[in-house]
């Protein structure tokens, strides 16, 4: 029961932040620190949510060797992603890595 309370609170709160942004409109002005700062909130979420599935990816410690494929895939598309800054062609060379690289351990 208090898992419910806490998951309600946390979504009456999420509610009522964004409603009233969205209802004061214009009228909010953010100082240019804050809006340089929340432009990084994608970048800083999402890797908040990667790293941790590529460096421990069966939830235990660290596995920083060449047999974890999610690491091996991340290395290549961090690097692909360094020389094109090209979002899909990133994307598609680090899955491609992942599974070819999976795939070669599975043998």
């Amino acid at each position: 029961m208090n898992f419910v309370i806490l998951i309600l609170g946390m979504a009456v709160i999420t509610g009522l932040i964004r409603a009233a942004i969205f209802m004061l409109g214009e009228r909010v002005v953010f100082p240019p620190l804050a809006r340089t700062a929340l432009e990084f909130v994608p970048v800083t979420v999402l890797t908040a949510i990667i790293v941790p599935m590529v460096v421990a990816p069966h939830g235990g410690g660290a596995e920083l060797t060449w047999r974890n494929p999610q690491l091996v895939g991340a290395l290549a598309a961090c690097g692909v992603s360094a020389l094109t800054r090209r979002p899909l062609v990133t994307i598609a060379v680090g899955l491609v890595v992942f599974f070819f690289w999976q795939r070669l351990l599975a043998h």
